[in-house]
């Protein structure tokens, strides 16, 4: 992974990632980092970390951006191809860790693909 310089901003948010067990919003990150930080900079760090390889992203319900720790990726390259489940009872989002086929389509070539699966977790199901 890339080298990140470890400021106090950067610590603050990594150490939420560390401790969270599912994915993050942006929205939530922002308020759980008010008192450390300004919006803009929550951002900004959030864009070098996925940069680097530390977080990936992915668009959820509503257009709404999440947050998420990456598995051996790096500066070059984002292996983040999994789908992510969203439940539409509590809100939980979380990586799956299931193969999704991505079809070949002719005359193109995928680059980047965002798979989201919503319903109910296995707390709401119950």
């Amino acid at each position: 992974m890339a080298i990140i310089r470890k400021t106090k901003s950067v610590e603050a948010l990594l150490t939420l990632f560390n401790k969270a067990e599912n994915a993050m919003s942006v929205v939530e990150l922002v308020k759980q980092l008010e008192d450390e930080m300004n919006k803009t900079t929550v951002y900004r760090i959030l864009d070098r970390l996925e940069e680097s390889g530390h977080l990936h992203s992915f668009i959820g319900k509503d257009g709404l951006t999440w947050y998420a720790k990456c598995k051996d990726c790096d500066e070059a390259h984002h292996h983040d191809a999994h789908p992510h489940f969203q439940c539409l009872n509590c809100g939980k989002v979380e990586c799956l860790s299931v193969d999704v086929s991505i079809p070949k389509i002719p005359k193109r070539e995928v680059v980047v693909s965002h798979v989201l699966i919503q319903g109910k977790c296995e707390s709401c199901v119950k």
